[in-house]
């Protein structure tokens, strides 16, 4: 590093966190503890590499300090391994003052030899607070950046447009640079405390490389608010992380392909951000200081419903199987009015889907098993059917209690409720409302208090099996389904009275009756079967058939001798019944597209 960059720009170093020393088979190893453990090996444990890691386990200590330990080959050298593998954090420094902290996310890769002309800050780039400090960071970058003064903040701002073609005077105007005397830049505070950062020698040829570009890139403003040094070396750091990029850089399908917070949320999702702010996974961050959602959401005080509980042990030996059901299932987008679906039938597929099986408590956090996964049994989803039409129920937004297997009315049909069935119709592309809306909504408490990065991720897988059991069920019963992929969650909040970071709407499933010759157009998956396999339940059958129809039209959909409604579920086929299903329905199967995007297929 030049003389002039060493005078005005100072590094301190430490160990990244949760970085363990370890001595195995005679070489001496980091290690980092996560969801990923990286380790790597140094060779043989020296009295110089022990001293240099034993300073940087203590933090804050300066390359002066470090480079007093040994040789001055060996001791650079050996910083220059360990930041290459991203072992160490780097804070530097002005006069004194902390200007920025780089944390490294993984090894560096090779350092360029000079900067792109065209530098501008990364579209996928945010800054944003974390405790008192501001954080600029990147899911393809390399390295985050912790922002401690006001003036960098200035020159990341600037590098907002690329670099213009013209280039900046040797000297700043007086009248630029008294926009931002020094007297006026060393009055800033400071921005956040300092968790220190990674660095190492920067070689001349690279620091050297860098003021004409930079000057180019940035306006003159900037350079009287901190000395070339420091805008150097700021402007390499953010490039070698990657926040900073080449204009040229984020084009083409693959990167342009992606939004902002899908690269972030997928990012963010799978490994965390290396252990600065949090944990990653299950931690259980939240207790002693919050409370724990419990596993029943509290009543809403409207009218009770009811519904209709299947004889699962009947189901067991009488269902369709499941290969069939599966090769039968897709999306179907048109309902029969005629014979809408029946509140019994609603009834049979919350049962089958999303009723509580039985609960438990462990260390004070309540537990529950329901027919669909949920990770750590936290189960957060709840499930709201908006009813337009439906024999036996009236219409409005009903909440299913999964405990007691029972509605609720939430909402007679008013236009928050209106709003939530046009948005389903205009997702689904349907010439009419369905008949019933199940909307999805997620109490984020109950994985948010427990999990750190990765609940929302979860929620969403939780909706998507969640989607499939339904699906399964439907196609099962003979009913008409379709899982979508986008909804007004406004319109749940503005309906419910729910608090929106307490619970929101995650997904919408449309249900209702099968039509009897639906159009050739709601779906190019095959819409009529031959009629000996057809999977649409034609006349009321035997409790112990493996189909159960939709009542005949003139019919009463009111399910005529349902089991009592206190009957409980039994998980095994009773003494000396066969668990092989009697008599299942032919398989048919249905192949093909389904039109739409915010529909499932």
């Amino acid at each position: 590093m030049s003389a002039e960059v060493m005078a005005a720009v100072e590094e301190v170093l430490s160990l990244r966190p949760g970085v363990f020393l370890a001595t195995i088979g005679g070489e001496l190893l980091l290690l980092r503890r996560g969801l990923s453990h990286h380790s790597e090996a140094f060779g043989a444990p020296g009295a110089v590499k022990r001293a240099v890691l034993d300073l940087l386990a203590r933090g804050a200590c300066t390359t002066g300090e470090l480079l007093a330990v040994g040789g001055p080959g060996e001791v650079p050298a050996f910083l220059g391994t360990l930041r290459a593998g991203g072992w160490i954090v780097t804070t530097v420094r002005h006069r004194g003052r902390d200007l920025y902290t780089m944390q490294p996310l993984c090894p560096e890769s090779k350092a360029p030899e000079a900067l792109p002309p065209d530098l501008v800050l990364s579209r996928f780039t945010v800054m944003r607070r974390e405790g008192d400090g501001l954080v600029v960071e990147s899911p393809l970058a390399r390295a985050r950046m912790l922002v401690h003064d006001a003036r960098v903040m200035s020159l990341i701002g600037a590098l907002v447009l690329p670099a213009s073609p013209y280039a900046a005077p040797d000297s700043t105007p007086d009248a630029v640079a008294g926009s931002v005397p020094e007297a006026i830049a060393a009055s800033v505070p400071v921005v956040g405390s300092v968790p220190v950062a990674v660095a190492g020698s920067v070689p001349d040829a690279v620091v050297g490389s860098v003021p004409d570009v930079v000057r180019r890139a940035l306006p003159d403003a900037v350079w009287g608010a901190l000395p070339d040094a420091a805008v150097r070396r700021v402007v390499r750091d953010l490039f070698r992380a990657g926040l900073v990029v080449a204009a040229s850089g984020e084009t083409g399908r693959d990167v342009e392909q992606w939004r902002p917070h899908e690269l972030w949320f997928h990012a963010r999702s799978r490994m965390g951000d290396g252990g600065y702010s949090g944990g990653f996974g299950r931690t259980t961050w939240a207790k002693g200081l919050h409370e724990s959602l419990p596993a029943r959401r509290e009543p809403y005080p409207g009218p009770v419903v009811d519904l209709y509980r299947p004889d699962m042990a009947t189901l067991r030996v009488s269902d369709r199987p499941l290969t069939a059901v599966v090769e039968e299932r897709r999306s179907i987008r048109e309902h029969d009015d005629e014979a809408p679906i029946t509140a019994d039938q609603l009834g049979e597929l919350l049962y089958r889907c999303a009723r509580v099986r039985h609960s438990f408590t462990r260390e004070g956090v309540e537990y529950v098993s329901r027919p669909h996964p949920s990770g750590g049994s936290t189960y957060e989803l709840e499930l709201y059917p908006v009813v337009r039409r439906a024999a036996g129920l009236d219409p409005g937004m009903y909440h299913y209690d999964p405990h007691d297997h029972r509605l609720r009315l939430v909402r007679g049909p008013e236009p928050s409720v209106g709003r939530l069935l046009r948005t389903a119709t205009s997702a689904a592309m349907m010439q009419a409302p369905p008949q019933v809306l199940l909307v999805v909504a997620a109490r984020f408490g109950r994985l948010m208090l427990t999990y750190e990065e990765l609940p929302y991720s979860l929620v969403l897988k939780h909706v998507g099996v969640l989607y499939q059991t339904m699906y399964l069920v439907a196609t099962s019963m003979g009913l008409a389904a379709c899982g979508l992929g986008a909804g007004e969650a406004g319109a749940f909040t503005e309906a419910t009275g729910a608090d929106y970071l307490t619970e929101s709407s995650v997904g919408e499933f449309l249900l209702g009756s099968r039509p009897r010759d639906p159009s050739p157009d709601t779906s190019p998956e095959r819409q009529n079967p031959p009629p000996a396999t057809s999977p649409v339940r034609q006349n009321p059958a035997p409790a112990t058939s493996p189909e159960r129809p939709n009542p005949a039209p003139g019919t009463s959909p009111v399910r005529q001798n349902p089991p009592p409604a206190t009957s409980p579920e039994r998980p095994n086929p009773a003494p000396g019944t066969s668990p092989v299903r009697q008599n299942p329905a032919p398989a048919t199967s249905h192949q093909g597209e389904d039109r739409g995007t915010t529909t499932a297929p």
